[in-house]
């Protein structure tokens, strides 16, 4: 199909952004990578009057050192978080989960924030914001604001941005010598996780000192596996320790059924995921 008209904006600059979202009212749209709007567009499943693509803002790029943490721009295509020296180093399980996303295709033209802003229960970007604590920068015709991963994500497609606000960057705190890894579960490859797990664990002397445990698609919104974290710290790095913490990582979670699978099997997903994950990040 063909999407119906509208305007179409490229400001280049965020002041310009902005103040074309406050010009356009609530019923445009913004647009970073499009991997995301694109094909609702196609479908006509929304309508938007106007289009502000952000693709030419220069300042919404990139990845910087901000001493404790990392700030990434929220137009930073997938691409560029995964190979970024500076997220390897410091944020491993977010280049962890950002080389699962989808194919190379999208990868080069999808953005960490446009991902994260799309809030898709089962987009991998969300539970690793979560997992890493993360706090994302908003702007809006105020000044700015900040908001933790747990107030941006509010529930499904839904996040905290209001309908005049675009969200500029994220900032990490950093993870330094932290091992990590991904487990995803999908039907085939590159398609959406019907569940998996961002892991990522400080492990010394065979000891986990620390832990962080989200959760994809079991819920509305990214999940916190709080009592698998617990189980974990100041454990040893072993199997049993891991597989008896697995056991909590239904916790909080709400999983929904659906075509893919239902509430059930989803909840053992999560677990046998979870424990996939600890154990390959943790090296046992």
């Amino acid at each position: 199909m063909i999407p119906s008209e509208f305007e179409y904006v490229a400001p280049t600059s965020l002041a310009e952004a902005l103040s074309a979202l406050a010009d356009a009212g609530e019923d445009a749209k913004v647009i970073a990578g499009g991997q995301s709007l694109m094909p609702v567009l196609r479908l006509r499943l929304n309508s938007p009057s106007t289009i502000i693509d952000l693709g030419r803002i220069e300042e919404l790029r990139g990845v910087r050192d901000d001493g404790d943490a990392l700030v990434v721009g929220a137009m930073t295509t997938h691409h560029d978080v995964m190979t970024d020296a500076l997220v390897g180093q410091h944020a491993t399980l977010l280049a962890e989960a950002t080389a699962t996303v989808a194919d190379p295709q999208i990868r080069h033209r999808g953005t960490f924030g446009g991902s994260l802003a799309h809030a898709d229960p089962a987009g991998d970007l969300g539970a690793v914001a979560v997992a890493l604590d993360t706090t994302m920068t908003v702007a809006g015709p105020n000044g700015r604001r900040s908001l933790g991963a747990d107030e941006f994500f509010t529930d499904i497609f839904t996040t905290a941005l209001e309908p005049d606000e675009i969200l500029v960057d994220i900032r990490i705190p950093k993870h330094t010598g932290w091992r990590a890894h991904y487990e995803k579960f999908h039907r085939v490859s590159q398609s959406w996780s019907m569940v998996a797990v961002a892991a990522t664990v400080d492990v010394d002397g065979g000891t986990i000192r620390n832990a962080a445990v989200a959760l994809t698609n079991m819920g509305a919104v990214p999940v916190r596996a709080r009592g698998v974290e617990q189980a974990l710290v100041g454990q040893s790095a072993d199997i049993d320790v891991i597989r008896a913490a697995a056991d909590h990582a239904d916790e909080g979670a709400e999983p929904m059924s659906d075509t893919n699978a239902d509430a059930e099997y989803r909840t053992h997903l999560a677990k046998v995921l979870t424990r996939r994950a600890v154990v390959t990040a943790a090296g046992v």
